[in-house]
């Protein structure tokens, strides 16, 4: 680890966007660590998230891991991009089953994110959390998933605060998007307006110049990424 430029965690590296985010590091030398219930074959490193684990189990797990690849350094970032989408209201079958899972995807691994970032972040690193522009209003259709995107913008607006725990003067945002372009989305959404998706380099880039200390958002920021005729905004929520 002597050699690299920086060193960064991505959470859900195994995932669409978590693979394209440790492409675009690994591209520029950086060290970059996996944390996944899969292993991506090019992350340096690969924590493997157990999913028999209750809660505090897996924070105990990764966090030793985490240890042990760190041989006492700091990252300078970490990224959080793991989560899913499951549907349903209140009257759906699967209403407790999908809300469990939903909570279990953004927000255990939102918040274990959170401890390592509490833990092993440098000071002025920066930690990027994945919550929902949808999640900023009700979600009917998609209860859990409201429910755990807004838990997210929650959690980021409480880890900004000066006593949340987190290094001095670190970063803590939320991207907040509608549709991201991903291969699974074209296959399940074929006749969609993809003009309207937000293109994954897009994000892959804003996190390389915010680890670069470049146009870094205000501290607590919750990102809305908007995309129009395949232009992107950041609108701040």
């Amino acid at each position: 680890m002597a050699n690299v430029l920086g060193r960064i965690f991505v959470y859900g590296g195994k995932g669409a966007l978590g693979s394209v985010c440790i492409s675009q590091f690994k591209a520029k030398n950086w060290w970059v660590g996996s944390i996944d219930m899969k292993e991506n074959d090019n992350a340096d490193i690969n924590i493997i998230v157990n999913g028999e684990h209750n809660w505090k189990e897996q924070e105990i797990h990764i966090l030793e891991q985490v240890k042990d690849a760190l041989k006492g350094e700091k990252i300078d970032g970490i990224i959080c991009v793991a989560g899913g989408w499951a549907g349903g209201n209140a009257i759906s079958k699967d209403f407790i089953n999908n809300t469990e899972l939903m909570w279990k995807q953004s927000v255990w691994s939102s918040t274990i994110a959170a401890s390592i970032a509490a833990n092993y972040l440098k000071e002025e690193g920066f930690l990027t959390l994945t919550g929902a522009q949808a999640a900023l209003e009700g979600t009917p259709g998609m209860i859990g998933y409201g429910m755990a995107k807004a838990a997210v913008h929650q959690l980021t607006k409480s880890l900004a605060n000066k006593d949340g725990g987190l290094p001095k003067d670190s970063l803590v945002t939320a991207i907040l998007p509608v549709t991201l372009d991903t291969p699974m989305n074209r296959k399940w959404m074929a006749k969609a307006d993809t003009t309207s998706w937000t293109p994954m380099e897009f994000i892959s880039e804003l996190l390389w110049k915010w680890s670069q200390k470049q146009e870094r958002p205000v501290n607590g920021s919750l990102l809305q990424l908007i995309t129009k005729n395949n232009k992107t905004e950041i609108i701040p929520a």
